[in-house]
């Protein structure tokens, strides 16, 4: 057969996503990866950030009756009318961010809304800066587009959460003159919520170069402290050069759903859109209904979501904490806590991670897979694994037991997790 190599575009952009293995051949990402791992070792899987609990009941209804209602065929391009509407409206209800339909664009998650977005805004050539660490769709998606990622690291604070580093971000703008700052706010994997100043300021550095400021939102509506989400868009005093990007997967437990959205000034969403629409063109019919109607007539749920995850956050982190000398995080959004081994082990979180789910039966995502190999982040979090609270009730009093065993360990045995460094 011919050569697939020949091609090179696929493998770049699977390197540029740390798929590619050291033999050449391409690997799932991370997520797919520690999911597999755990099943084969029989270890409980708190690694990939996919709920372990069920959307409302009344959402399930009213995708059924949609479907049998007729919306079954090809949607419209941009998206079913209702659920522009309806994100219109969620936007301006929750975060006082003035939207018309006209600038809403469904897209089949927020992965296909980022890569969209990038491959429309991105100049041949031009540079995103990242905050890291990131979503691995991200170095995939500027490759495709034929830029280049830089970043500035969100780093550790003395007091459990996290901070990005300001200065080196200013620099970075100065020398790279990004042609579009990336901003996940609420951040994965470290919960770390940007302020208002925080956007201000970024804003201001991307008017000092007209960027594009491309936002992903996706745990929007997951803030598990007294703080409030502030969408870059409501923040940034220019806020046509913001593009925002969001999804119901998170927030209503629908991931499998792919229901994602794109924000912009008309002109820009109809830009993205002439991307979108050779992706997937449309998908989800009656999920786009469904969804619709629970945005505008239920939109309760998202609260008891956001408590229950706060319930169980609270079970595994004071778990995690039980582990003698290891440093964990005070997740302020999102699904996931970020423990520090390094006190304890000379392992990297791969190998600390492969030990820990051999001799533990716990599996996380080690964070270095979401940083650039050699970058100051990698080597910040190099000892640091991330362990997600959305799993079930079951699941999370699961993982807190496993933890309360590793920290009984350590305890009789201090070197439990030592060994020669990988």
């Amino acid at each position: 057969m011919p050569d697939v190599r020949k091609a090179t575009l696929w493998h770049d952009m699977a390197e540029a996503a740390g798929l590619t293995n050291p033999d050449g051949s391409i690997g799932e990402t991370i997520y797919g990866q520690m999911t597999k791992f755990a099943s084969e070792v029989g270890a409980v899987n708190l690694g990939q950030g996919a709920p372990g609990t069920e959307p409302p009941a009344a959402l399930i209804d009213a995708t059924t009756a949609a479907m049998r209602e007729g919306y079954n065929q090809y949607a419209p391009g941009q998206g079913f009318p209702q659920l522009l509407d309806a994100i219109a409206d969620q936007r301006r209800r929750d975060f006082g961010q003035s939207v018309s339909a006209e600038q809403v664009l469904y897209t089949a998650g927020a992965t296909e809304g980022l890569t969209a977005a990038i491959l429309a805004l991105l100049p041949r050539g031009g540079t995103v800066l990242a905050f890291e660490p990131f979503y691995d769709s991200y170095p995939a998606a500027i490759t495709a587009a034929g830029g280049s990622l830089v970043t500035v690291p969100i780093l550790p604070t003395a007091g459990g959460g996290f901070a990005p580093d300001w200065d080196l971000f200013d620099r970075t703008v100065a020398d790279h003159t990004p042609a579009v700052i990336l901003v996940n706010t609420p951040h994965n994997p470290t919960g770390f919520v940007f302020s208002a100043s925080d956007l201000a300021h970024i804003g201001e550095a991307a008017g000092s170069v007209d960027a594009w400021v491309l936002t992903d939102e996706v745990y929007e509506q997951l803030i598990l402290d007294d703080r409030s989400h502030v969408p870059p868009a409501v923040a940034v005093a220019d806020p046509s050069r913001v593009v925002t990007v969001s999804s119901a997967g998170k927030s209503w437990n629908t991931t499998g759903w792919k229901i994602g959205w794109v924000i912009a000034e008309t002109e820009v969403r109809e830009a993205i859109q002439a991307v979108k629409q050779f992706l997937t063109f449309t998908a989800g019919g009656p999920m786009q209904i469904g969804m619709a109607r629970m945005l505008a007539e239920a939109p309760g749920f998202v609260g008891e979501n956001r408590a229950s995850l706060r319930a169980r956050a609270e079970v595994l982190v004071p778990a995690c904490r039980a582990v003698p000398g290891a440093h964990v995080s005070t997740p302020g959004a999102g699904y996931f806590t970020v423990v520090d081994f390094s006190a304890l082990s000379d392992l990297d979180a791969f190998a600390l991670n492969d030990l820990l789910a051999r001799e533990f039966s716990l599996v996380g995502i080690p964070v270095p897979a979401l940083c650039r190999e050699g970058s100051p982040a990698y080597e910040v979090y190099r000892t640091s694994i991330r362990y997600s609270f959305c799993k079930s009730v079951a699941d999370v009093d699961q993982g807190a037991q496993l933890f309360l065993a590793l920290a009984a360990r350590l305890r009789e045995r201090p070197d439990a997790l030592r060994g020669a460094a990988r």
